[in-house]
């Protein structure tokens, strides 16, 4: 169900009735004269961002694979037998198909007996039901952060944030396109898509390898409250 925003405008001119001034639609965006935020690994080639991903991987208890679409249904089974198959949920998206998975996920895996539940937006109750219960989530980085090791999953109706977060092991497929320095670059990607007037999501999920906590005492704790396995399979698709 879509949200809609009733009697907005005339919300914000009574309030700025009342603050004795005009409504301000647009405000205007700062102009820094330093930006020391854009020096960090500023001229990093896509290779160099690839390695300091992999290096932050082994700080956040993430593994990663270096995949390509000619072997990406191998590498992908790969992992998912490495964590013990079962049972796997996957958004619904049009680029597993785009990456060659269709055989492998619709076919061999129900011959091997893994079983695969697609995200289905007409089935709320029992799209947590499956997420709960799977063993294995997977989905697809938007952008990438390399200094953080961190992956940005956007959600809608056909990829339910559910899945990176309830399934015991996560398998982020990460493309190598996506691959950008540092925060600094997503929020500004994000913000410009807002300013062309495209459609964002209304959750994005900002997630550094698998679900942790030090609290109060700093003691590193793996899989308090998600995942508490992750892996990351970079795909070089260009």
């Amino acid at each position: 169900m879509t949200g809609r925003i009733q009697h907005r405008e005339t919300f914000l001119l009574n309030i700025a009735k009342q603050l004795g001034r005009s409504p301000k639609t647009e405000l205007p965006r700062p102009t820094w004269q330093y930006q020391p935020q854009d020096r960090v690994l500023k001229d990093a080639t896509k290779e160099e961002l690839v390695a300091v991903l992999k290096k932050q991987c082994a700080n956040i208890h993430t593994h990663i694979v270096i995949s390509d679409t000619a072997k990406l249904s191998q590498d992908l089974q790969s992992v998912v037998d490495n964590y013990g198959g079962k049972s796997v949920i996957t958004w619904k998206d049009e680029r597993f198909k785009d990456y060659g998975l269709s055989q492998l996920m619709t076919e061999h895996w129900p011959q091997t007996n893994i079983e695969l539940y697609e995200w289905n937006a007409q089935q709320q109750e029992e799209n947590i039901r499956q997420a709960e219960k799977a063993n294995i989530g997977i989905t697809i980085s938007e952008i990438t952060l390399a200094e953080s090791g961190t992956a940005v999953l956007f959600s809608s109706k056909d990829k339910g944030r559910s899945i990176s977060f309830l399934p015991e092991k996560s398998i982020i497929l990460i493309p190598k396109s996506t691959i950008v320095p540092r925060m600094t670059q997503a929020a500004r990607w994000i913000s410009e898509k807002i300013r062309r007037g495209e459609k964002i999501a209304s959750c994005i999920n900002f997630i550094t390898g698998p679900s942790n906590s030090a609290d109060i005492e700093m003691i590193l704790i793996v899989g308090v409250h998600g995942p508490i396995q992750a892996t990351y399979i970079v795909i070089e698709d260009r």
